[in-house]
């Protein structure tokens, strides 16, 4: 089996590559990333020399080395993506770029290739907030940032291309992730590495915002099973029912430090900041799917991890 993934060096898709090679030692695995910010080969120091692992640097959105990759794969897991909120709304062209043109890229390569699947790895957020239910696959995108509003444009370019072109394709729409190697702008690593640097947590607004966090471990391992047991064509939730408040999860995080709410740091909420993310999963679960990991148990080992690799951290942390 040849794998081609793309955005290999973030923070999802290194996890993904190193489960993968211990999970299934005969795979091969091709990782073209172009090493943006949040692009770390770090990620996958321990893995560089595996003799079934190739890194190949490029963009997405250069159709002469993705068709080139493409026709070498058997199967395609797109990570590659623009993906910080914050930095959307500063600046949104590049998300269009990335999470929009490099996606129209990577279909047209496929429509000139033979692979078996395409996994587009997509976002919660391209449902919008919901108050009371929690989404299904078949449910309106409402996205309200620039950046799932990129990402629900990608998903439905998959769309149109599974049902225009018969390509093989899967969407897979996933809920906050959280664990190793995560760079350090998102909620939970830059929480966890202010603490550690004895500064306080910034919090958005009054913190009741509501997110479902599922641990990466999870996250790929339902990648990996859809890869082998997805319908080609069809749209797939992924969610570990983990659902707490910011205010709820800043203050878990304080406790695991010994620490209380004199630590925490009100700011001004952002722009059309979405007031809750949910996700039903059940049509994965159908499949045989579950989550396997506790979310506070998942917590401890993931402060563990940023305790033990200050080195990793510091030296992309520039904020």
């Amino acid at each position: 089996m040849k794998l081609l993934v793309t955005g290999g060096c973030g923070f999802i898709g290194s996890n993904f590559i190193r489960y993968i090679l211990e999970t299934y030692p005969e795979y091969k695995i091709t990782n073209l990333d172009c090493l943006n910010y949040a692009g770390n080969p770090d990620n996958l120091s321990d893995i560089a020399k595996n003799k079934n692992y190739k890194f190949v640097k490029g963009d997405i959105r250069d159709f002469k080395t993705v068709d080139k990759l493409a026709k070498e794969a058997d199967y395609i897991i797109n990570f590659a993506a623009q993906t910080h909120v914050d930095r959307s709304i500063k600046e949104a062209k590049d998300f269009i770029e990335t999470n929009v043109n490099g996606v129209f890229t990577m279909l047209e390569a496929c429509r000139n290739s033979e692979v078996k699947l395409f996994i587009q790895i997509s976002t919660d957020e391209v449902y919008g907030s919901t108050l009371e239910s929690s989404f299904i696959e078949t449910d309106s995108l409402m996205p309200s940032s620039p950046y799932s509003a990129s990402k629900a444009a990608g998903d439905c370019l998959c769309s149109a291309y599974s049902a225009t072109y018969k390509l093989p394709i899967i969407v897979t729409r996933c809920t906050n992730n959280f664990g190793p190697y995560q760079y350090p702008e998102k909620v939970i690593p830059l929480f966890i590495t202010n603490l550690l640097e004895n500064k306080k947590v910034p919090l958005y607004g009054d913190g009741l915002n509501v997110r479902d966090w599922i641990y990466v471990y999870d996250h790929v391992r339902a990648i990996d099973f859809l890869m082998h047991k997805g319908k080609s064509g069809e749209v797939y939730n992924i969610s570990a029912n983990n659902e707490v408040s910011n205010i709820e999860l800043t203050k878990s995080i304080l406790k695991k430090f010994s620490l209380d709410e004199a630590s925490i740091e009100y700011v001004e909420d952002r722009p059309a900041h979405d007031r809750r993310y949910s996700l039903d999963s059940s049509k994965l679960r159908s499949l045989g799917w579950r989550p396997i990991y506790d979310f506070s148990a998942s917590l401890d080992a993931t402060i563990d991890w940023y305790k033990e690799n200050t080195k990793w951290w510091k030296k992309i942390k520039k904020f």
